[in-house]
Formats: structure tokens, C-alpha cells, sequence
């Protein structure tokens, strides 16, 4: 995993956690971290782990790294985002690099079902360069739909674009008490559920690696 170092800034509160205790998410507020240390240094392939407890049926991210400003129209380098309803969850993953962009997305048919039933729920999202393509892992179990990155190979992030890291928001900023409800401002708003075991490894685990992080609870 890439090195950790402590926030710039964690207004949240904590919540009981699947291990301990997690961050419970809160609107407008968000863990704001200066960087994301080696990570985009070193990701050709990544994975990101986490644990998470959808809150309102609302656009949000689990987590984003904003870019410099005209970096691309998201204000963003690379985000997590959640949509949907209980019956028809979806996530989208954005990563933009050197020589391109692209939504790995679960929508429709490939619906994550059951990841919004208010219970905690392991996410881990793998992508491996040498083939272009994430897989996503639910509870320890890799989901049926994998999301091709056609021919792209290893991804080339910017650090030099990458203005620092948001666990719980999106990757543009809003002013507190002007984020419209559902999802008009849906690159600004912040996640209401909870957020535990956050980890981000500039390798592509192992089914078996994703395994021990579901049975272990980290």
C-alpha cells in the first residue's frame, strides 16, 4: 500500500466501523489530505479497498483526487462515485491520466446489486495494466462485469496535476449551504454513510489478497 501520513483536515465524526471505528460521513464536510503520497507516482496498475455504508439516495463519492484547474472539466484526476437507488445501485470509477480518461462504470445490467441495503459492504476496485481492465470485487467476490480500458495499459497519472486527495467528496469544491439537493451539484457533494479501512496500493491485488481483506475486515 502506498504511505500513509495524517489529514490536513478531518471534521467528521467517528461511527462504529465493520472493525473499530469508521468516519461518519457528513454533508459539506469531507477527510482532506495535501496529497496522495506515491501513489500516483507509482500506480501503473492500482487497486482501491474500502469499506463502505451508503447514507441518502443521493450522487456522492467516496472518495476523490482533485486536479489543477483546466485539468479536465470534473476538476478532477480521479474519483469514486455512487448513484442509484437500492434496487438498481451504480457505481462509476473516473480515472484521468497523461493520454486519456475513462468511466469504469456498473450501471444497468451490470447493476452491483444489493450494496445500498444500510449494511457495511467490502469494495475493492483492481485495475490490471497488463490487460486494461478493473475488476470490481463486492464482499470478497469479483463481480461478473469487467470494465475495459480498450489497449490503454498501465495508467500515467500527473502528480504535478493532482492537488490532493478528498475521502468523502467529490473533487470540486462548494461553498457550505449551496449544494442543491440530489444530484445537481454531483462533482461537489459529499457522502452521508460511512467510510472504513480506506487503502489504495499501487499494485493490482490478487483475488486471494481481496479475499483477506473481506474475511479480515480490513
Amino acid at each position: 500500500s502506498i504511505r500513509a501520513k495524517f489529514p490536513s483536515s478531518n471534521p467528521l465524526l467517528s461511527t462504529d466501523g465493520i472493525k473499530g471505528k469508521a468516519i461518519q460521513g457528513e454533508k459539506y464536510k469531507y477527510v482532506k489530505y495535501s496529497s496522495a503520497n506515491d501513489f500516483a507516482q507509482n500506480a501503473k496498475s492500482f487497486s482501491v479497498s474500502v469499506w463502505a455504508k451508503k447514507g441518502n439516495l443521493a450522487t456522492d463519492h467516496i472518495f476523490s483526487m482533485p486536479a489543477a484547474s483546466g485539468y479536465h472539466w470534473s476538476g478532477g484526476s480521479m474519483f469514486l462515485l455512487t448513484e442509484g437507488s437500492v434496487a438498481t445501485p451504480v457505481l462509476k470509477f473516473f480515472v484521468k491520466d497523461k493520454t486519456g480518461e475513462k468511466w469504469f462504470e456498473w450501471v444497468g445490467g451490470n447493476s452491483p446489486l444489493g450494496i445500498f441495503d444500510g449494511q457495511w459492504h467490502h469494495l475493492a476496485f483492481v485495475y490490471d495494466g497488463s490487460i486494461s481492465t478493473m475488476t470490481l470485487y463486492i464482499d470478497g467476490q469479483p463481480h461478473a462485469f469487467k470494465s475495459v480500458w480498450n489497449n490503454h495499459g498501465n495508467v500515467v497519472l500527473e502528480p504535478s496535476k493532482i492537488t490532493g486527495l478528498k475521502i468523502g467528496a467529490g473533487p470540486q469544491e462548494f461553498t457550505p449551504g449551496q449544494i442543491a439537493s440530489g444530484a445537481n451539484d454531483w462533482l461537489k457533494n459529499s457522502w452521508t454513510g460511512g467510510i472504513d479501512q480506506f487503502r489504495m496500493y499501487s499494485t493490482a491485488l490478487t483475488s486471494a489478497e481481496v479475499q483477506a481483506l473481506f474475511i479480515k475486515k480490513k
